[in-house]
């Protein structure tokens, strides 16, 4: 009898699978969000749940247990300084499964997306450069009213002469 065993299987090894759910927490953690088959994200999502409520208790023991299952010290410190944050007061639900509609082709597995359901906020940078491009085109629309009014504005008609022309009136003049 199966009684008390949580998880599935998913037709793999011990091993196997514990490497294949790091691997998925790291690049869940690293692109919030991936595609995957619906039974591997329904496992995701008991890891990567758990991972961010370590990274809400914020202390050094959760830190530890953060780093045993995403093996890098970059992946912990993102986990626990960006990714935690954005879930403070929050209870659960960390991820969300979205059914694609199209299964896998080859052995029409049914597909998924599953992302973390507090997207990061975009860069503060990126408005500073919309705001610079917006002054920047105003500066050019002057430059452009300028050179307009340069080509408008009547020529003389006496060429310079050229600076062969000078030196030599100069040397004759000696």
């Amino acid at each position: 009898m199966r009684h008390r065993k949580s998880g599935r299987k998913l037709n793999r090894s011990n091993t196997h699978r514990a490497a294949m759910f790091k691997n998925m927490a790291r690049a869940l953690l690293t692109y919030e969000q991936i595609r995957t088959t619906e039974a591997k994200a329904k496992e995701l999502r008991r890891i990567v749940d758990k991972l961010i409520t370590l990274a809400l208790r914020n202390d050094l023991h959760a830190r530890r247990q953060a780093y045993k299952v995403l093996g890098s010290h970059q992946m912990v410190q993102r986990l626990f300084d960006e990714i935690g944050p954005r879930f403070e007061g929050g209870k659960g639900g960390y991820t969300r499964i979205i059914k694609l509609s199209q299964p896998r082709k080859g052995d029409c597995a049914p597909m998924v997306i599953i992302a973390l359901t507090v997207v990061a906020a975009p860069d503060e940078k990126a408005p500073a450069k919309e705001e610079a491009a917006k002054k920047a085109a105003p500066k050019k629309a002057e430059a452009k009213k300028e050179e307009t009014k340069k080509e408008a504005e009547p020529v003389d008609e006496k060429p310079e002469e050229a600076p062969a022309e000078k030196d030599a009136d100069e040397k004759s003049e000696d």
